[in-house]
């Protein structure tokens, strides 16, 4: 691990067993220089529609990574909530699949995200085991324009199997 990687990870990575979690998400495939104003408008949205259906949020932001090109990210950006919404807007009923994950928390800025992922794949490789295409990560802090960004922890959360 570099220098950099080992300060920005809060903890070495880890295999852990999930449950099924309902979530509220809007999917979309975004260009990279889209990312900004995909997850702001997502994010004024979904609170309004979750308790405007009467469910409530149950945990933080997340982004799912369902697949990727040179050209666009195709992402689902959403929160955990009490129940199965019905579709309003472009919000949807989703959920963050059950099984087994390798997760790590990064401790930084979203500037280092790329290179904890990549820690985290090469640590998959290293156990044996084989990642799956999609992939989320879990925002436990929430972003503020005038915070430190050193203050940022994102939870990274990669399913896998065996070979």
């Amino acid at each position: 691990m570099t220098d950099d990687l080992a300060a920005a990870s809060t903890a070495d990575p880890e295999l852990l067993d999930v449950p099924e979690v309902a979530t509220a998400v809007i999917r979309d495939r975004v260009p990279p220089a889209g990312l900004r104003d995909f997850f702001d408008r997502s994010f004024r949205i979904l609170p309004e529609v979750v308790a405007g259906q009467g469910a409530t949020i149950e945990g933080q932001a997340f982004c799912v990574y369902r697949a990727e090109s040179d050209a666009t990210l195709d992402l689902e950006v959403g929160f955990a909530v009490d129940r199965d919404l019905r579709p309003e807007r472009d919000v949807r009923a989703g959920c963050l699949p059950a099984g087994r994950v390798a997760r790590i928390v990064h401790a930084g800025g979203f500037d280092g995200l790329a290179a904890a992922w990549e820690h985290l794949r090469a640590w998959i490789d290293e156990q044996g085991l084989a990642a799956e295409p999609l992939r989320w990560e879990v925002y436990l802090t929430k972003p503020a324009p005038d915070m430190d960004p050193t203050d940022l922890r994102t939870e990274l959360n990669w399913p896998v199997a065996q070979r």
